[in-house]
Order: structure tokens, then C-alpha cells, then sequence
């Protein structure tokens, strides 16, 4: 059996929040159904997809990469970060990596290919895509609870209208990303 791990994020866009990598291992013993990038399916879909990924998949692990990290080593760095972590976290070592994308993390010690639009292409990486977002999503509901003048529950931290107005409003929260220019420009007292 040849154990191929995908990897794929969530949330290396929005203003605010973490970024979310997950990394499986499909068992080609038990098909999932329907696995296709998380951007395109409905969020009803993902959210059956997901536990069916989790009781179905040889190895899956999930990492979070907070605010403060994303922010210290830059977004594209903190994704390849999350992605080397997501893969030493798997309980069974993949033979081959399949990374969403054009970059291989420089220190993922195991053969790997990067796949432009891998999460519509390769089933492991769509079930990676969908851990990750729905992972994400769950995350971005609780802080809305914690900080809801921002409205997390209906943008999950992207720069949407609302969301700058809110931003501009109430100035940045804990979970707003400082190192992102609208955040950036705004501390500065420059957003218009």
C-alpha cells in the first residue's frame, strides 16, 4: 500500500485568526465519496466530510499556527512551518508528500511534490483541505463569541466591506493579524 499524505491550509487570506494545516492519509481500503476542494463544496457537505475523514483516513493530524507566530515569520513562511509540523505529526510516516500549491516547505525531509490546485486534483489533499477549513471554521465561530463587534461568523476574518468597517470602528483585536497591511496601515492611524 502506498501511503500518500496530502497537505493543505486554511486561512492564509483573512486579517484576523490562525492558519490551519492538515495532513492525511487516505486508506485506499476505504473510499470517501465527494472529496473535492473545500472551497467549492457547501459548508453543510464539509462538515460530513470531515468526521467521515477522520474515522476513515490511515493518519491525519491537524495543526494550528497562531496570530503572534504568523505575524513573527510571515504568512508564507508560517504556512511551509505549519505544513513540516503537520506532517511530523502524522502517526505514520508518509513514502510521498503531496503539498497543495507551487512551494515545498525547505525542510520536509521526506520525497514530496507541490500541485498547483492540488485540493481539486488529488483526493488526499482535498480531504487535507477540508480538515483544515472546517477546523478553521470551528475556531473563527468561538472567536466571534469572544469578539463579536467584528462579525468572524459571517467573513472568518477575511477583508470583506464588513469587516474593515468593523476593523476601522473598533480598531484591531488580539486576533487580528498585525503584520497584514489593512491591519498595518490602520495601527498607523492611516486607514481611511
Amino acid at each position: 500500500m502506498s501511503l500518500v499524505a496530502g497537505v493543505d491550509e486554511a486561512g492564509r487570506g483573512p486579517l484576523a485568526g490562525p492558519l490551519v494545516v492538515a495532513a492525511v492519509i487516505l486508506d485506499p481500503a476505504r473510499p470517501i465519496a465527494g472529496l473535492a476542494d473545500s472551497k467549492v463544496l457547501a459548508a453543510e457537505r464539509r462538515e460530513v466530510l470531515a468526521p467521515l475523514i477522520r474515522q476513515r483516513a490511515l493518519a491525519w493530524s491537524l495543526v494550528v499556527v497562531e496570530v503572534a507566530e504568523i505575524d513573527r515569520l510571515n504568512i508564507f513562511h508560517a504556512t511551509m512551518t505549519g505544513m513540516t509540523r503537520s506532517v511530523n505529526g502524522l502517526s505514520t510516516t508518509p513514502v510521498e508528500v503531496l503539498v497543495d500549491g507551487n512551494k515545498l516547505p525547505k525542510d520536509l525531509h521526506l520525497p514530496a511534490r507541490a500541485i498547483i490546485k492540488g485540493d481539486a486534483k488529488e483526493p488526499c489533499i482535498s480531504a487535507a483541505s477540508i480538515l483544515a477549513k472546517t477546523h478553521r471554521d470551528a475556531l473563527m465561530r468561538e472567536l466571534d463569541v469572544r469578539w463579536p463587534v467584528y462579525g468572524f461568523v459571517r467573513h472568518y476574518g477575511y477583508p470583506t466591506p464588513e469587516h474593515l468597517a468593523r476593523l476601522r470602528e473598533h480598531g484591531p483585536c488580539p486576533i487580528h493579524r498585525r503584520s497584514f497591511a489593512p491591519v498595518r496601515t490602520l495601527l498607523r492611524g492611516s486607514l481611511r
